[in-house]
């Protein structure tokens, strides 16, 4: 949700002021940009050289720099963030925001911003719970900003109560939700299946296929993106989906598979088979590698179990199931076929006579088709593409 957002961090006076650098460190990891206002009191608890060196940006304190007497615009860094975030808040900068007393970089950026505003108060005990103090929280939240309320534990002064600064990582959960609460898949679960799976025949070989995982990858990827809470079933595979909407369990046989499916999927909403499952695995397994020799080696084989198929008798009316099939004949007929005897709500047909399409490409060319007989076929394009359309279908569908 903050991947590729434009952050500005705004650090005031609290001994709250370390744990910022863990806020940068933490908005960093979650892709964002960020850069850093500090008051100049903030210095004394915080150096500029920490968070410039996380943030990978300059601190900015001043309007005009000392050493090149440059110009430092607070308007130019309010259009430039997608949200802003004063963490800690003191009650004196609470009171300047309210007041709209312009004496800084930090209270001039803010009073400039159009973006959502964050704040997170640090102080003691008496100080959160004065009057003037609840009485300024509630004016910024009537302003239109965003509350992260502080926690009760132990403070600077040796009290205990109200008025620690909410730890970093809550301070991130709380943004990423509230930039998911207007998105159309918000509050929905998503369970998305990707990649191959392996069938072990010895302790150094199995039976598999290529699937990469590229396109549940970016299904999850999309699905997040829209406000969904995902999780994400991968089988062997390099990717990994670097999003806190994202929760994703790494399997390697259809077995592990099918057991991680049937944990999850009584509490989905939407559920999506991009999987490509082995149909058969070895009756036997050898423990130790078998020995290459002058004879024939043959294989038995068994199946394995059809979990689209299992799931598809436990579908509750209120659960969208989507499934793929990958043909290379008949390919309109056995897609509409597995729709119906699998009990779904959409297939995504893609062939491997397409050229630039299949498996480990970065590109697919697929055929929607939905359970009322509706079908519409796209272009060749990158995958990340290809689920954008596979997830806006889904939206369409649940309004």
């Amino acid at each position: 949700m903050l991947k590729g957002k434009n952050v500005i961090l705004g650090v005031t006076a609290s001994i709250a002021a370390y744990k910022s650098a863990f806020i940068v460190r933490e908005l960093k990891k979650a892709g964002a940009f960020v850069k850093v206002i500090q008051t100049d009191a903030s210095l004394d608890f915080v150096t500029p050289l920490t968070l410039s060196t996380l943030s990978e940006n300059t601190v900015l304190t001043k309007m005009v720099e000392e050493d090149t007497k440059d110009w430092i615009s607070h308007v130019d860094l309010a259009k430039w963030a997608d949200l802003m975030l004063i963490a800690p808040t003191t009650a004196k900068t609470m009171a300047k925001m309210v007041s709209g007393e312009c004496d800084s970089l930090l209270l001039a950026t803010y009073l400039s911003s159009k973006c959502p505003v964050y704040f997170a108060p640090a102080m003691d005990l008496d100080m959160y719970k004065h009057p003037s103090t609840k009485k300024n929280i509630e004016k910024l939240r009537n302003f239109g900003n965003k509350f992260i309320a502080p926690t009760f534990g132990e403070l600077a002064s040796g009290l205990v109560g109200e008025g620690r600064m909410a730890e970093p990582e809550d301070i991130i959960d709380f943004i990423t939700k509230d930039l998911s609460a207007d998105l159309p898949l918000s509050k929905k679960k998503v369970l998305i299946t990707a990649g191959p799976t392996y069938e072990p025949i010895d302790s150094v070989r199995f039976i598999g296929n290529h699937s990469s995982g590229k396109m549940g990858y970016h299904l999850a990827m999309q699905a997040a993106n829209n406000g969904a809470e995902v999780t994400l079933i991968m089988g062997p595979s390099d990717l990994k989906v670097e999003n806190s909407n994202v929760f994703q369990i790494d399997v390697k046989t259809a077995e592990q598979m099918q057991r991680s499916v049937k944990e999850h999927f009584k509490n989905t909403d939407i559920a999506i088979f991009a999987a490509a499952v082995s149909d058969y695995k070895p009756q036997t397994f050898e423990t130790q590698k078998i020995k290459k020799n002058d004879n024939n080696w043959d294989i038995s084989l068994s199946k394995t179990n059809d979990i689209l198929l299992e799931i598809s008798q436990e579908k509750k009316e209120n659960q969208i199931l989507v499934g793929f099939a990958l043909e290379t004949e008949n390919e309109l007929a056995n897609a509409k076929e597995k729709l119906i005897n699998k009990n779904l709500d959409m297939i995504v047909l893609n062939s491997l006579n397409d050229k630039g399409a299949g498996f480990g490409y970065d590109s697919n060319k697929i055929t929607i088709i939905e359970k009322d007989n509706k079908i519409e076929e796209f272009e060749l394009k990158h995958k990340r593409e290809v689920a954008k359309d596979i997830i806006d279908r889904i939206i369409q569908k649940l309004k």
